[in-house]
Formats: structure tokens, sequence, C-alpha cells
């Protein structure tokens, strides 16, 4: 197909008001100064899309999503959702707080994922829109949810700045001891939504270290040098460069599927910064979470229709997902995820674009 990057428009809100599990669903627009807009459903509190100019000035679709909420409720993929109460793989299901044993749900071979069956990416999130720049996105997940303990509240918060900046603040406190890692799972194509594959994207990711795989996609606990390897984008580098080389660990995540340790965190010190190609869009990811998932695609059936029709073929998108490490819970020697009755969650992550 031709590209077109006038074609992908945002959605009509009409094609996202459906009632889903007996609740009305809506679609939030939001828009700077600058001609940026971004587009939310309550429905699992998805970004479902972003658009901005690029250096032609064509308005371009930056962030994989969908036309309507039936395909976006089809696809398994966690498309721009926010995914908990804990996002990444869980061990075999399993973990143990304060000398008890917790059994999640099984949904990723043998180990738990983003949550577990009914996660937060399938919710009717409560949402109030404050102004045109900012969303505001409430949930309560109760003791025992898909296994977790405690009565969780959530707060996300959506904001759309005039320096082309999505802030995402998540926000949540509970009753009694549990574990809690939340993340968007934002699909980016910075060529434009449909425009072929993400190979000649440029990443650099500021991590001196990463966190390997088992063949489950599960950390072995180790905390391992990038340097000598593929995972090695202390220096800019392409996408497609290592990703097929022969290496255990790109064969386990069938490409990158990793979580990086970042260096240093903070609203000053951009963690990963990546590059389009074809538009020359850039984007800076700033977040105070100690890890970073750069996922390339790797799974994405390509039986999902996202907008235009077009199918999410492997590799034509990727994630990066700020977050708390994988498995925390089973390995003490990882950041602490537990969360205690009194204390509160909070962390914010920000997508800043720029040509």
């Amino acid at each position: 197909m031709v590209y077109n990057p006038t074609a992908i428009k945002v959605p009509d809100a009409s094609a996202y008001e459906r009632k889903v599990a007996g609740r009305q669903t809506h679609l939030y627009v939001l828009k700077n100064n600058t001609g940026m807009q971004i587009a939310i459903t309550d429905f699992g509190a998805h970004l479902v899309g972003a658009w901005l100019p690029d250096r032609k000035g064509h308005q371009t679709s930056v962030i994989v999503g969908f036309d309507n909420i039936e395909a976006l409720g089809k696809q398994k993929s966690y498309y721009g959702a926010i995914v908990g109460r804990y996002a990444n793989r869980i061990a075999k299901g399993k973990f143990t707080l304060d000398g008890k044993k917790y059994n999640l749900f099984i949904n990723n071979g043998p180990n738990s994922l983003h949550g577990g069956k009914d996660n937060f990416s399938y919710r009717i999130w409560d949402a109030n829109k404050i102004d045109d720049r900012t969303l505001v996105l409430e949930l309560l997940s109760e003791h025992l949810d898909e296994g977790y303990p405690g009565n969780l509240k959530v707060k996300v918060t959506y904001a759309l700045t005039d320096n082309n900046e999505i802030v995402i603040t998540y926000e949540a406190t509970t009753d009694r001891t549990t574990v809690v890692n939340l993340t968007n799972h934002a699909y980016f194509n910075l060529n434009g939504e449909g425009n072929g594959d993400i190979l000649y994207h440029v990443v650099q990711i500021a991590a001196d270290k990463y966190t390997p795989i088992d063949k489950t996609m599960i950390p072995t606990g180790e905390i391992a040098p990038v340097k000598g390897t593929p995972f090695d984008f202390i220096n800019p580098e392409r996408i497609g460069k290592r990703i097929n080389i022969n290496n255990t660990q790109l064969k386990f995540g069938n490409g990158y599927d990793h979580n990086f340790v970042l260096n240093r965190r903070g609203a000053h010190f951009p963690v990963a910064v990546v590059t389009g190609d074809k538009t020359g869009i850039k984007m800076e990811v700033y977040t105070d979470q100690p890890g970073i998932q750069f996922y390339t695609g790797n799974f994405t059936p390509g039986t999902n229709l996202t907008r235009g029709n077009v199918p999410d073929t492997m590799r034509t998108s990727f994630a990066l997902e700020t977050q708390h490490f994988p498995d925390s819970p089973n390995n003490p020697n990882f950041p602490s995820t537990v969360l205690k009755a009194g204390e509160i969650y909070k962390t914010q992550t920000i997508y800043k674009f720029s040509v």
C-alpha cells in the first residue's frame, strides 16, 4: 500500500461510545497549542492515538490504534492500555508476601502477564476531563482481584503539554500490603502508523545493564552488562541492525522484549530516545521508574486490523514500557514493588515528541 500520512485521523467519538459490561464507554481528545492531539478511552484507559506534524508539516499518527472500540476490545496485545496490577510477567503466577502465598491467573505460557485475564485494560474506568489538556481516570481493584491482595484505588492522569509531551501520572493506595507495577503499553511507529516496519528507527537507551530472561521470558535474577551484546544501546543504533543475530536472549524474546536497568531517572534526563528515519519525528522518554521494557512487536499476530485496516504484522511498531522489573516479587535483589497500607504509589512517565 502507498502510505498517506494525512489518511489516518483522530477516530470519531461515536465509534467509542458503546455499552461494555453494562457501562457506557467514551472517547476523550486532548489538544495543545502546537497542533498535537491525543485520544484516550475510558475502556482500559487506553491511549488510543497521538497525532502531530512531521518535518514536512504532515499530521502524522505515531501511536498504533483502532478505528472503533469493537476492534480494540478484540485484540490481545494491550495496544495503548494501562496494564496492572502488575505490568509484565510474574513467574508461574505465584508470589509470597508477608509469609502468605498468592496465586495469580496464568495467561502467558506458565506465567501471569500484565495483571491476569481480566486485567485493567478490560475495565471501564471512571473518567473526568478536567480541561482540553488533562484527563483523570480512576479505578477500584478489589481485594483478591485476579489473585492480588488488598483493595487498590488507582488514579491515572493523562496530560498534554505545549511542548508535545504526553505526561502520564500513576497513583495508587491500598488497605493492605500488596504489589503494584503500572505502565502504559502504547505501540509506536514514528514514521507514521501503518507505514512499514520500525527496523530503521534509531534507538538510544541509557542503560548499562539489563535483566536476561529464560525461555519462558522470566528474568533469571541476573543483572547483566549490555556491553558487547546486542542490547547495547548506550550509543544510538538502528533497531534492526542486530535483532536477527544468533543470540540466545534474542531467540528467547523473538527479538527485543527485555527489561533495561536505567542508569538514572527523573524529569531532567531522557532514559530513551527514538527517531523515525522517514519523518524525523523524535520521541524522548522520561521516567522515575528503575526499568524500561523495550519490545519490538515480535509477537503481534498480523490478524488485528489497526486504523485504516492495516494488519499489525510483526515489528511494525515498538513499545517502551516504563516499569519496575518483571517478577520483582520473586527476586529480592530487584527494586521492591511492595505497597503497604498508608503508603502512596506515585510515579510519572513522559513521552516527548519533536521534529
